[in-house]
Formats: structure tokens, C-alpha cells, sequence
């Protein structure tokens, strides 16, 4: 199994002379099974260049698995030329909405409107299936399988697992760590610090023991505060996850748009000091092999 970074920033693109090494796409990851199926997780703006490289795969069979549906997970989809070729094959999954009480087919085809994009999904050529995902179904695509759980973030959003040969990898996705709304003394904070850990309890369980962790790191300690309850994690609970899982290394994406290249090698070194775990802050092109 092989796993490509193509876009590795939270939000909003960010290219500049600034983010030149560590790159200013968002989020898209490509993992490729060791029966040479394409499986990409995530549609930002990476997905532009990762389909430029798979043009010499025609004709393309290929699974998308939507994370959730905010703009930087999404907004790169129209341009995935694949979906313009005939004899294509892509398959897009993702969760139903519950708010609109649309499947993931609804929500993505919105951005394909005219006031948005000037070509209508009527329009595409390929042969393009929605598949809406219910918590935990998995997917069976070639030698890999792929399963999901719900993460923490202000829209539903699932987090995946990949198993290909024994080998493994989550993605988390958007993902904030867990904190009680509450008060010590409320009414309601111990029962919700007793859904918190079985919630953390289930989540330990699932992702335990993989080969590859990648997470949402998008602050520091010293921003978080005031951005605490927007949905996304640090690079010290990032850490603490990966340890608490046992996953064998921790890639570190979804990076804060104004964050810098330097700023990113002055995090990379800090990370450095953690024992007995490998940390490493993902840039577009990273490749790891499983």
C-alpha cells in the first residue's frame, strides 16, 4: 500500500512564496492498494494535480471518500479531470447529511450548479455513483477495506481506516479532541465526562495498532484556546492519540493556512524529541510505503 500527500492545508489554499516547500492545496491524500486500485481521501485542491498523474491510468476506476462536506474537503472536485473522460469509472462516498436530509450525492452536486462552476454534472461523461455511508459499513475496494467512525467536528464528519495485506493507516479527517461543555459541579458534567471516554474508548478501539496515523494538527497549544470548539486538533493531541493507539508513525496534516514553511520546520524540530514515535509534518509530495 502506498500513500501520496497532494494537499496538506486546512481552510483555504495558500500558495505563496511562503509555503512553497511544505505546499498550499488542500486536503487530499492518495493511497494506492497493493492491487494497484486508486483510493483518494478527500477532494480539496490537491485532487487537481494527483489528477493530472493518473491521466496515464485511462480508463480510470477510482474510489473518492469524502470526509465531510466544508468547502476544503470538497472545492477541488470539479476540477478532478477524470470525471470529464468516458469509460471512467468513480465512485464517491461520504455521509448522509442529517441537517438537510440529503445524501452525500445532493450535497456534492450543489457545487456543480451554474452560479458555482459553468459545467452541469448532466454534463460530465464519466460514470459517476454516490454511495452515502452509514458509521462503520465498510467498503471493500480491491485487496483493501475501508471503514469509517464518526469524528469530532461541526458537521458530520467520518474518519477512515484502510487495511490492504496487513498492513494499515486512519485518517482522521477534520477531528477535534473531546471536552466536557461543562463545569465541574454541573448538573451534567459527569455523565458527559462518562460519554466522552466511552466515545474516546470506541475511537481507541478502532484505529488501534495501525502502521500509519495522519491527523489533523491545524494549531498550536498557545492558539487553541481561541479557537477552541471549531473542529480541529493540536499537534499535542495529535501526539497524545497516536500514543494512546500504538500507531507505529504520526503524519501530521491539514496545516493552519498562515502557517509558514519555516514555521513548519521550527514544529517539525520540536517534534523530533518525542521517543519511540515517529513525527512527521506531511508536505505535498510525501510518499510512504507500507
Amino acid at each position: 500500500m502506498k500513500i501520496r500527500f497532494w494537499g496538506v492545508r486546512g481552510s483555504i489554499p495558500s500558495p505563496g512564496s511562503k509555503t512553497v516547500r511544505y505546499g498550499g492545496n488542500t486536503t487530499c491524500i492518495e493511497v494506492e492498494t497493493d492491487d494497484g486500485e486508486t483510493i483518494i481521501l478527500d477532494a480539496g485542491t490537491g485532487i487537481h494535480p494527483l489528477s493530472q498523474s493518473l491521466l496515464k491510468k485511462l480508463p480510470l476506476s477510482c474510489s473518492i471518500f469524502i470526509t465531510h462536506t466544508h468547502w476544503d474537503h470538497i472545492q477541488g472536485l470539479p476540477f478532478f479531470v477524470p470525471i470529464f473522460i468516458p469509460g471512467n469509472q468513480i465512485r464517491i462516498y461520504g455521509a448522509f447529511d442529517p441537517v438537510l436530509q440529503k445524501d452525500i450525492g445532493d450535497v456534492l452536486s450543489r457545487q456543480m450548479e451554474y452560479c458555482y462552476f459553468p459545467v452541469r454534472e448532466a454534463e460530465l461523461k464519466a460514470d459517476i455513483k454516490y454511495n452515502s455511508l452509514h458509521e462503520r459499513q465498510p467498503v471493500e475496494i480491491g485487496s483493501a477495506r475501508v471503514t469509517n467512525i464518526f469524528m469530532n467536528h461541526p458537521v458530520l464528519t467520518f474518519g477512515y481506516r484502510i487495511d490492504c495485506n496487513g498492513k494499515s493507516m486512519f485518517f482522521t479527517g477534520d477531528n477535534e479532541k473531546l471536552y466536557n461543555i461543562y463545569q465541574p459541579g454541573d448538573d451534567y458534567y459527569t455523565e458527559y465526562e462518562n460519554q466522552i471516554s466511552r466515545k474516546n474508548a470506541l475511537l481507541d478501539d478502532f484505529i488501534r495498532g495501525v502502521d500509519v496515523l495522519i491527523a489533523d494538527s491545524a494549531y498550536t497549544e498557545q492558539e487553541y484556546p481561541a479557537k477552541k470548539g471549531w473542529g480541529h486538533g493540536t499537534y499535542n493531541s495529535c501526539v497524545d492519540m497516536a500514543k494512546n493507539i500504538g500507531a507505529k508513525a504520526l503524519y501530521l496534516t491539514h496545516h493552519e493556512p498562515l502557517r509558514s514553511d519555516d514555521e513548519l520546520d521550527g514544529i517539525q524540530k520540536q517534534l523530533n524529541a518525542i521517543e519511540a514515535l515517529p513525527v512527521c509534518i506531511a508536505y505535498e509530495g510525501l510518499e510512504i510505503t507500507l
